[in-house]
């Protein structure tokens, strides 16, 4: 079994592009609610939204397809437009919904962009996911070719007879309740589907498609926060999970915050620091090209023992340079083959995190990527959005310009590509 680990990691250069389903089609007549339980509040915003963002905030999602009633579409359009940013709106895809579940995630399936090769499904109605579980379902399926997220039960099983007497009890050794994200490979997707229109089967979920055509199905430990809302005392657990988040979040501050007056007695610490980055890499033959996080489609990419991200490199550079804590390369070091193939916006939520417990966090950013081609700037409001997303701000507080050398110099030249980065810290 794979379990979800806080250093799950996904390396960019080996990993397909992938997307993710979610059936959102269904009105949910067991909440007793006139209005179909995904468009319900939660924590001040609608259950969907959450469930949606919790993928968006994963670089790794290239799409997301929402399975929709065909008389509620409008209605999901001017949601989206009221909760997602224009750049997050552009990875989001409407797909008109069946009258099963599998016709709506078929529907999906068919809407997903041809590029994207490994799919997840995840019930809209699962707004608590974390990026942990799903980045571990997509390992797995990398690994085992579909995956399904599952936690062992707990409780004592009975199988009961006609009259509603205990006829047995079940041996829950081998008994895990399922929950999603369920998927695999496109491939596999495409000959389940085959099978099932062949047989006339109609499973209840993902994985049961891929038992009936003979497809193994890995199990990822799901996790306890990952409920299902489906009636009233559901949304009252799923509030309470959120106020204990919040209050977690909200002792580690005051221990961050006294850790730092135990260390400083009597000193006044710097409200605000700020830091420079520069980064430059070759660009080569044969490599992604990717800069903020955003692949770029271009002839050429850059050369590096990461994914070569120029530009999230000069960020990282001038947030240390902001804490005094050295540069990239110390803490990242290309002599290290874990960091081989990496997507640097993981090594930027580590010194995010690195920040965060030194007691700052970014106020706000300037950035400015010297390019002679290709041209940036379609590029530019998706590569905020990436970086804002990892650094907890939002993606006003980041600027990023695009401008060439005038043909002067190696940059001019289209021998490579450079990114300065200017950073202002704040303490929490």
């Amino acid at each position: 079994m794979s379990r979800p680990s806080p250093d799950t990691t996904i390396r960019e250069n080996s990993t397909p592009p992938a997307g993710v389903i979610i059936p959102a089609a269904g009105f949910g007549a067991r909440m007793g609610s006139t209005t179909p339980k995904q468009f319900l509040e939660l924590g001040g915003e609608p259950i969907l939204i959450r469930t949606v963002k919790s993928f968006l905030l994963c670089p790794e999602i290239h799409a997301v397809v929402i399975a929709v009633a065909a008389d509620r579409r409008s209605n999901m359009e001017t949601l989206l437009a009221a909760h997602l940013t224009d750049g997050q709106q552009e990875k989001i895809i409407l797909a008109t919904g069946g009258a099963t579940r599998q016709q709506s995630v078929k529907a999906a399936f068919d809407a997903m962009p041809a590029d994207i090769q490994i799919i997840l499904v995840h019930d809209g109605a699962r707004p608590l996911i974390s990026k942990r579980l799903i980045l571990a379902c997509l390992e797995t399926i990398i690994n085992r070719g579909a995956a399904i997220a599952a936690i062992p039960v707990h409780d004592t099983i009975k199988c009961l007879k006609a009259d509603k007497s205990i006829g047995k009890t079940i041996d829950r050794t081998h008994l895990y309740r399922a929950q999603t994200p369920q998927g695999a490979g496109r491939h596999i997707f495409e000959k389940a589907y085959h099978i099932a229109q062949k047989d006339g089967f109609t499973g209840t979920d993902e994985s049961s498609l891929f038992e009936h055509a003979g497809i193994p199905v890995a199990v990822v430990e799901g996790e306890e926060q990952n409920i299902k809302i489906t009636r009233p005392g559901d949304l009252q657990i799923a509030r309470g999970i959120l106020e204990e988040k919040k209050f977690l979040e909200e002792k580690k501050l005051l221990e961050r915050k006294e850790f730092l007056e135990r260390n400083n007695p009597g000193e006044e610490r710097e409200m605000l620091r700020i830091g420079h980055g520069f980064d430059a890499h070759r660009l080569v033959e044969e490599r992604n090209l990717i800069l903020g996080g955003e692949q770029i489609k271009y002839t050429k990419g850059l050369l590096g023992h990461s994914d070569a991200d120029v530009l999230t490199h000069a960020l990282i550079d001038g947030i240390l340079g902001a804490l005094g804590a050295g540069d990239i390369g110390t803490h990242f070091p290309d002599t290290d083959d874990s960091y081989k193939g990496i997507n640097s916006l993981k090594l930027l939520e580590k010194v995010i995190g690195l920040t965060n417990d030194t007691g700052y966090t970014v106020a706000n950013a300037d950035l400015t990527i010297l390019c002679q081609a290709p041209k940036l700037a379609p590029h530019l409001k998706n590569m905020r959005q990436n970086l804002a997303g990892i650094c907890g701000i939002s993606s006003e507080s980041i600027n990023i310009k695009a401008t060439t050398t005038e043909k002067m110099g190696y940059i001019g030249r289209g021998e490579g590509i450079a990114a300065h980065a200017v950073v202002l810290l704040r303490k929490l």
